[in-house]
């Protein structure tokens, strides 16, 4: 056992010929009688105190100290009484992960996590309160996908929280705290008749965009970054090397998604498309800082922009451009005076990504390939999203033998012909 302890209700005293003895101290039969005291590593003293008939309880405390010390477990008791805000937001202040992505954390904690569990003291955490508060994730409606992006950036922070030596265990990795689950439905992509519609619900200037999502298999923030330099008409190839990303309230220059550059093939259709939307609106020359607001400014010659001759805002795009194309197709209704249009996640541009992969894969294309064009960095995260849009063996195996029968009965039913004409 290491440090030592001390009953307060006894003191001891040394009489008149050197001999001592123990004697009731001035908090005799009050308060708590044994306080437990160690040396941290950090050279301080650190305590705890016990009530009466407990001192074995204090024993067995500190020998857990030291069994901690010594396997390096060690977690200092007064350093989990900061509260998860508290550690969350210098937490996220020490990130070094793009500004954009710092920004909807920030947001998700403020509105999904400090309401409900941010004034705790990290050391105070339970699974049970981690369970509650999943409960009433799943209650307030959020879609289950976002839950999940939410559940998994707090239990980042108390990842961070074991690192740093504040707590021993994640909470949110106890054996009875699951994690919100995906909805079990699949992934219907557009037909391409509601991909038309929902491209002739566009102003003429804008209708390029639909294209260039289900053509090319661009995210929205790379087809408003979409250079023309980067269209190489003669090669028939999209170079994907930027995108258009909001940090809060300022639009800034970015790469894709995860620094993935690529190049995409550029079908003659869209390629076409494009080349029209060029001779009715020349490309403007926009300048935007690169990656946070405060960066070196960049210069792109874009295709798509706004009346005032400005890089598309992802916002001003989908309440006043994409939804009325929605409601003009009919894949959402009309919203009322005065009301907001109705939710439509499902439904967003990424819609025209996942209609790219599905007329991809039913042509026969292999889900390496989808997955390069598509910029996801793992092609298992490609084949788990559309696996179920894959032709399976069955299909092939009919078509094949469908395929060998119906040429076989062709050509035995010309030989028959000629037999009764004979």
């Amino acid at each position: 056992m290491a440090g030592h302890i001390q009953d307060r209700w006894y003191k001891t005293e040394t009489d008149a010929a050197g001999k001592t003895h123990r004697a009731k101290s001035d908090r005799y039969g009050t308060g708590m009688r044994y306080r437990a005291r160690y040396v941290a590593p950090d050279g301080t003293e650190r305590s705890r105190s016990f009530p009466d008939k407990q001192k074995r309880l204090a024993e067995a405390w500190l020998t857990q100290i030291a069994a901690d010390m010594n396997r390096g477990q060690y977690v200092d008791p007064s350093a989990g009484k900061v509260t998860l805000q508290q550690f969350a937001t210098q937490w996220l202040a020490s990130q070094t992960t793009d500004a954009a992505t710092i920004v909807a954390m920030e947001l998700r904690f403020r509105l999904h996590a400090f309401p409900h569990i941010g004034s705790r003291s990290l050391s105070a955490f339970q699974p049970g309160h981690i369970r509650s508060w999943a409960r009433a994730l799943k209650d307030s409606g959020i879609a289950s996908s976002y839950q999940r992006v939410i559940f998994a950036n707090v239990s980042a922070v108390f990842a961070a929280a074991v690192d740093d030596g504040i707590i021993a265990r994640n909470p949110c990795r106890a054996g009875s705290v699951k994690a919100p689950k995906l909805d079990a439905r699949k992934l219907k992509p557009w037909t391409h008749e509601r991909v038309l519609a929902v491209r002739d619900g566009f102003p003429a200037q804008y209708a390029t965009t639909v294209d260039v999502g289900a053509g090319c298999g661009l995210r929205q923030g790379e087809v408003f970054g979409l250079a023309v330099d980067e269209v190489d008409f003669l090669g028939g190839v999209v170079h994907v090397v930027r995108q258009v990303k909001m940090v809060g309230r300022h639009l800034v220059f970015a790469p894709p998604k995860g620094g993935k550059l690529r190049d995409v093939p550029l079908p003659d259709s869209v390629s076409c498309k494009l080349a029209a939307h060029i001779t009715e609106r020349q490309p403007t020359e926009v300048t935007l800082p690169w990656k946070t607001p405060d960066g070196p400014p960049v210069t792109a010659s874009l295709l798509f922009y706004s009346r005032e001759r400005k890089a598309l805002n992802r916002n001003y795009f989908n309440m006043y451009l994409w939804k009325p194309a929605l409601v003009s197709a009919g894949v959402i209704p009309e919203r009322e005076p005065g009301e907001r249009f109705k939710q439509s996640r499902e439904h967003g541009m990424h819609a025209l990504r996942h209609y790219y992969a599905s007329v991809l894969l039913d042509a026969g294309e292999n889900i390496k390939a989808l997955a390069e064009y598509l910029g996801h960095s793992d092609p298992g995260f490609t084949l788990r999203v559309y696996t179920h849009l894959m032709p399976n063996s069955q299909d092939r195996a009919r078509k094949a033998i469908d395929a060998a029968f119906g040429a076989g009965a062709e050509a035995d039913g010309d030989d028959g012909e000629a037999a009764v004409a004979a």
